[in-house]
């Protein structure tokens, strides 16, 4: 089986920075992208940010310039550097990697269960 745990939410003013951490293990051969997405109560989850294997970046059109995406493929973890953040930044944060168990396998995405962030003062 695989497992995602994200860390690093909490309670941040306007204008800070907080950085959130992921990571994947279990039964891995290989992870392929990885990804953050935020959700707020009664709206869709939506990609806040993504990173290839090989390091190809994608961002949200709101937090791009804000926030930075980075991964150690050795260790199957991916961080987000989040700051000058906003209260709209409020959300829970999932993690979503897509994992091959084994060489022949297709990759499947696999979520965290969320972090909570709070963009208060």
């Amino acid at each position: 089986q695989v497992q995602i745990v994200e860390s690093g939410g909490g309670l941040v003013q306007p204008g800070g920075s907080l950085r959130l951490s992921c990571k994947a293990s279990g039964t891995i051969f290989n992870v392929g992208s990885m990804g953050w997405y935020r959700q707020v109560p009664g709206k869709e989850r939506k990609l806040v940010a993504s990173i290839t294997r090989g390091g190809k970046e994608r961002y949200s059109d709101i937090v791009k310039d804000r926030f930075s995406i980075s991964r150690h493929n050795a260790e199957n973890t991916v961080d987000l550097q989040m700051n000058a953040m906003k209260p709209e930044d409020t959300a829970v944060y999932y993690c979503k990697a897509a994992v091959l168990m084994f060489w022949h396998s297709n990759p499947e995405d696999y979520w965290g269960q969320g972090t909570p962030v709070t963009v208060s003062s």
